[in-house]
């Protein structure tokens, strides 16, 4: 990091800009309320963006487009819609997509604009309706970016000056230009209200204009200052982002894998994004690593040092498993090949896609709580896991059922950059992406397995506790059965490579994963199935009571697809080794392995080369998805007590990182309760 981007984190750690936003409130409701739909998505676009100034932050802002207002102006854009919305709601702004960057910073507004002018007699009304409406939103766009040419002149900022002369009009023509596009496109569409535009493969997209750069003669340690400038950028409004936590914003960045042809795509500007990262430790953007079986051991030990700084990534996915996967879901190889993650880890297509990776939930202690209530009436083991398969396939249906009759606003502005929107004149709204599948995330299942362990041991093998017993103790939720509770908590746990709670797991994955794995929605797409969690952690353990692990009502499940909080687990290897067993080709909508590692056994080359190993061992056995904390619960504690002596401390809450001081009291003990590893 050289001294003016060490400046520049310097004026973003110190936070003194956030004072400078206005705190307006707008309603447009009535302004736009005659105006045919896309028409009136697209004057709120353009008011929004009008009433937007020239801000820049700092004295070495190379950027610019910083969020003036706090607030977006309000609109009930849900009018033309009424009569229509099922029990699942109405979306009117979309999120978890990767856009067709390399579309974008080729050909700019004006070239995507020309696409439309040329496709125009070729669409059907609705296409020409999202076509004009698209031409609003450019030529807003356009004014914004003339007030910010003239003013970064005015101020003698002509770094900025002269790079507005062609972006993001026309299509960028080095590094320097394309981050700037970069910049800018989310600047447009988080004023668009679309939360969670991830940035997909940085590496590939952005490499031709690296090259550029490179071949006229730009050095790697200004390919370096330009990215780690544009990362900073990057962070500069996180606090007024609309996600669960602050932090949650989606930006997550997808680094290496390989090409549509299978190659390795690993290259320079790759390891410069790691770089930057490492350097800067900041939350944005959250990085990805794409490995595989052949993936050398130096490469984890290279993405082992940014997970030593404490930011709660790099998160791997495993090509190996993911892409036949995507593959067996219905995506084309070449696509598949392609994948990306949203804002969390869900596996979207870049470019093309439009898939709502996390529109559902499978709450698998819900399912086993159930089943459990009805355990009187089975003679055996076999016949409980009958009663369990029946409830979740339940619960998918019912979740399936929902889900295929909400309804999806037209967006011409998000539109234009997913293809063959422009190509077809098909709104996004309208199924108009290449993908339209949705996700359903699995909830808790360590905390399934777990309980359904404890009921075959206990009530089937060793007949220590009779059925009415455990039913009297969970409706009590424990109260008056503490030692029950203590007898049950002590049997085996998913996260201590026995095989069988382990097959415990297995089970109820692939009952959800046959009862979602393409079934059909009503977007022309199908249904997956995965293994995360999100908020849910915390969501979906709130409606389920007491159940035969020895959790007690509403306490809170393992994030994502890891062990339960409460579990005693023999070490990292034994947790590695329960969960790269299972199938999770079948379970690609994404959900990683997290795991927390005590932050002392990153003072060492031994220690850092153990983790690496560790990750390696997970995707070499076969596992899908992982990520690691580096945390150590001391420190937490005392940032709770003292939160000013920790500004900048980072933790992974879910599929994301964030300022720990920033988080809820909720979330914050949540990972102070998970477990540290050492080795």
């Amino acid at each position: 990091m050289n001294e003016r981007v060490s400046k520049r984190l310097a004026y973003l750690n110190g936070r003194e800009f956030r004072k400078i936003r206005k705190d307006e409130e707008l309603n447009l409701t009535e302004e736009v309320r005659d105006l045919p739909f896309a028409m009136k998505k697209a004057r709120v676009f353009e008011i929004t963006i009008d009433r937007e100034e020239p801000v820049f932050l700092g004295e070495d802002d190379i950027y610019g487009f910083n969020r003036l207002h706090k607030r977006l102006p309000g609109c009930n854009l849900a009018p033309d819609y009424v009569g229509k919305w099922g029990p699942a709601g109405l979306s009117a702004y979309y999120q978890n997509i990767t856009i067709d960057y390399a579309k974008a910073l080729k050909y700019g507004l004006n070239g995507l604009l020309k696409m439309t002018k040329d496709n125009y007699d070729k669409v059907d009304d609705e296409g020409r309706e999202f076509f004009d409406a698209f031409e609003v939103c450019v030529k807003a766009c356009e004014r914004l970016v003339v007030k910010y040419r003239e003013k970064a002149k005015e101020m003698g900022n002509t770094t900025l000056y002269e790079a507005l002369k062609v972006v993001p009009m026309e299509g960028a023509q080095d590094y320097y230009q394309a981050t700037v596009v970069m910049h800018f496109l989310q600047y447009i569409l988080r004023l668009d209200k679309h939360n969670h535009m991830t940035l997909g493969r940085y590496d590939q997209y952005m490499k031709p204009y690296f090259e550029a750069s490179v071949k006229n003669g730009a050095t790697y340690d200004e390919i370096l200052e330009i990215t780690e400038l544009f990362f900073i950028s990057m962070n500069l409004d996180t606090d007024i982002y609309g996600g669960v936590q602050q932090g949650d914003n989606g930006q997550s960045l997808v680094l290496g894998g390989c090409d549509e042809d299978g190659n390795d795509a690993f290259n320079d500007l790759s390891e410069i994004c790691l770089q930057a990262s490492e350097d800067l430790k900041v939350i944005d953007p959250k990085i990805n690593l794409r490995v595989n079986k052949n993936t050398p051991l130096s490469l984890y030990e290279r993405g082992t040092r940014l997970t030593k700084q404490g930011l709660g990534f790099p998160q791997y996915s495993n090509d190996d498993i993911v892409i036949p996967g995507l593959v067996k879901l219905g995506y084309d190889l070449k696509d598949a090949r392609n994948y990306a993650v949203a804002a969390c880890w869900e596996f979207i297509i870049s470019g093309c896609g439009a898939d709502y990776p996390n529109i559902g939930v499978m709450n698998f202690p819900l399912a086993v709580e159930r089943a459990t209530k009805k355990l009187a009436s089975c003679k055996d083991f076999e016949e409980f896991k009958a009663l369990v398969k029946e409830e979740i396939e339940f619960i998918a249906n019912e979740q399936m059922e929902m889900y295929n009759q909400g309804v999806y606003m037209p967006d011409p502005l998000l539109s234009a950059f997913v293809s063959p929107c422009i190509e077809t004149g098909i709104d996004i709204g309208r199924g108009g992406a290449k993908y339209n599948n949705f996700g359903i995330h699995g909830t808790g299942i360590a905390n399934a397995a777990d309980a359904m362990e404890a009921i075959n041991e206990m009530v089937f093998i060793k007949k220590e506790v009779s059925v009415e017993e455990l039913l009297k103790a969970l409706e009590a939720n424990y109260e008056g059965y503490e030692d029950l509770r203590r007898k049950l908590a002590s049997c085996p746990k998913m996260g201590n490579n026995v095989e069988s709670v382990d097959a415990n797991g297995g089970f109820v994955m692939k009952c959800f994963a046959d009862a979602v794995n393409n079934k059909p929605n009503q977007r022309g797409g199908v249904y997956r199935a995965g293994t995360g969690s999100a908020m849910e952690y915390l969501w979906s353990a709130s409606k389920v009571g007491a159940t035969a692990d020895g959790r007690r009502a509403k306490e809170a499940y393992g994030s994502s697809y890891s062990p339960s909080l409460s579990a005693r687990l023999n070490g990292p290897l034994s947790a590695v080794a329960s969960f790269a067993k299972q199938d999770l080709v079948n379970l690609c909508n994404g959900g990683p392995f997290t795991i927390e590692i005590h932050d002392t056994v990153f003072r060492n080359d031994e220690g850092e080369k153990k983790v690496a190993m560790l990750v390696k061992s997970f995707i070499d056995m076969g596992g899908h998805q992982i990520q690691i904390n580096a945390i150590n619960r001391d420190t937490l504690l005392d940032a709770q007590a003292h939160p000013e002596k920790y500004p900048n401390l980072i933790v992974r809450v879910w599929g994301w990182s964030g300022y720990f001081n920033e988080l809820d009291i909720d979330y914050q003990n949540h990972v102070i309760r998970r477990t540290e590893f050492t080795f």
